[in-house]
């Protein structure tokens, strides 16, 4: 297949990219590089666009013909997002409304987005299955839900086929180290606490009086390679059955942010020290994913099971690639 991947230069893109080629399809990345990194992709066909410029969307469907899009371009902080709603708003469902309507225009039917457990807020009940309420608490969550609605009409009014992925937190990297998480600046914890242990700082803590078994909230940590491998499925299953899907993807349980700690202690053998300081603006208790529906309807499970394996990947790659892709970042 021809598939077109917007954002495909950045961390789960990219990943997904080399996972693609490595089954057989061509692959054309369409990205900004706002957050993406070119040498993250290799060789493969490049366009520089914005989804919020029609000429450039315009530009790669002129460019190639395609059998479908997987949609990873977005803005993805919570609390940047909170600080500047009109941008993120303007990003991820002006520029996703270009990219369908392009689609349509160009007689693509197929779609992978690339959305959110955000959506849902604070849960009502846990493992969050798809029929979870949508409350969501972040500029960045909202945005991920309408863009969501935006796609059901289409499916309805244009008959465009989408599988909507719902990702927990992705984490780790590709196991022989050539390919990881390389954000700037960097967010997520697993990261943060792998570079605290090589550099020898300390690691600040947001919250412990959460109500959890050790007072850290929870979460639920999914390696980005069977984020990857669950998005070909995706892909097989809107070929295949001509219908959409929305699905839950995560690891099924949860891990407090003390355990991540301990577990990225024992796996770089270092002793990270840590200070708790105030609590982040938005953040649930816990949340971790039911991905039976992912099990059953797309045939994928995770096969990185454990916590410690997915850091183990992390670590390969921040250890040997300190400066991430060599500042590549434009």
């Amino acid at each position: 297949m021809n598939i077109l991947i917007t954002g495909g230069a950045g961390y789960i893109g990219s990943i997904t990219n080399n996972l693609l080629q490595q089954s057989g399809h061509h692959t054309v990345v369409f990205d900004n590089l706002q957050n993406g990194c070119r040498s993250a992709i290799g060789k493969t066909d490049f366009i520089w666009g914005d989804l919020k410029n029609k000429s450039d969307i315009e530009n790669a469907f002129q460019m190639y013909r395609y059998d479908a899009v997987i949609h990873f371009a977005a803005l993805a902080l919570a609390r940047e997002s909170m600080e500047q709603p009109y941008r993120y708003y303007e990003n991820n469902i002006l520029g996703g409304i270009n990219l369908l309507e392009f689609m349509n225009r160009y007689h693509c039917r197929n779609i992978v987005f690339s959305s959110t457990c955000a959506v849902y807020g604070y849960p009502n009940k846990l493992p969050v299955t798809e029929n979870e309420s949508y409350k969501p608490v972040s500029v960045y969550g909202s945005s991920k839900r309408m863009f969501e609605e935006i796609i059901e009409w289409y499916t309805k009014i244009h008959k465009i086929n989408a599988a909507i992925l719902r990702y927990f937190n992705a984490a780790g990297a590709l196991p022989d180290g050539s390919l990881g998480e390389d954000h700037r600046p960097e967010s997520h914890i697993i990261p943060i606490l792998i570079k605290t242990a090589l550099s020898g700082g300390q690691f600040n803590l947001f919250g412990a009086d959460y109500q959890t078994p050790d007072g850290t909230c929870v979460r639920d940590y999914i390696h980005v390679l069977d984020l990857a491998r669950a998005h070909l499925e995706a892909l097989g299953y809107l070929m295949e059955k001509n219908m959409s899907v929305t699905v839950n993807l995560g690891i099924g349980h949860g891990y407090s942010n003390l355990e991540v700690l301990r577990t990225t202690e024992k796996v770089t053998g270092k002793k990270i020290p840590y200070k708790v300081v105030a609590r982040r603006r938005g953040d649930p208790d816990s949340i971790y994913a039911d991905n039976t529906k992912a099990k059953q309807i797309l045939n994928w499970k995770p096969e990185f099971k454990t916590l410690e394996s997915i850091i183990k990947t992390a670590y390969i790659w921040h250890k040997n690639h300190p400066k991430g892709f060599d500042n590549d970042k434009t």
